[in-house]
């Protein structure tokens, strides 16, 4: 407000065409600080959405991870409860598709601090999710010959 006041205490001097009116310069000035404040604001406001909350983590994820892990963590819900018996068959359809899980998975992993990993080594456990993916997608399986 103070520099609207400012603006509106000065007196207009006609000028030539040619030079800039210094009221039209004060209205520049005051446009570029309202200019300025806004942006920052507005800037300041949009870091504070992007960024998690204190002691949370944001991960993000295409809609086929979000649904690889949501089909992941049913099945991991339903074989820890003691009253689970098997009769819902979820399945990858395809290798590709078993990749993509693994790796929505390997997402979630990389993303828990290190101090709190139940694994160490993140790299062994993708490792054996690949091997797994390998060995029953082979295109041509491994006979023992006597």
């Amino acid at each position: 407000m103070a520099a609207v006041k400012a603006v509106a205490q000065k007196r207009r001097h006609l000028t030539s065409t040619k030079t800039t009116d210094p009221y039209h310069a004060q209205l520049w000035i005051l446009g570029d600080a309202i200019g300025e404040a806004c942006w920052l604001k507005g800037h300041a406001s949009g870091i504070r959405r992007k960024a998690p909350a204190e002691g949370k983590i944001r991960i993000d994820l295409s809609i086929n991870e979000l649904l690889q892990l949501s089909w992941l963590a049913h099945l991991g819900f339903q074989h820890m409860m003691p009253n689970y018996r098997g009769f819902e068959i979820y399945r990858f359809n395809s290798e590709e598709d078993a990749r993509e899980g693994a790796l929505a998975v390997g997402k979630i992993e990389g993303v828990i601090p290190a101090k709190d990993r139940p694994v160490a080594d993140l790299t062994v456990q993708f490792k054996n999710r690949q091997k797994l993916i390998s060995d029953w997608w082979e295109k041509e399986p491994a006979r023992l010959r006597a």
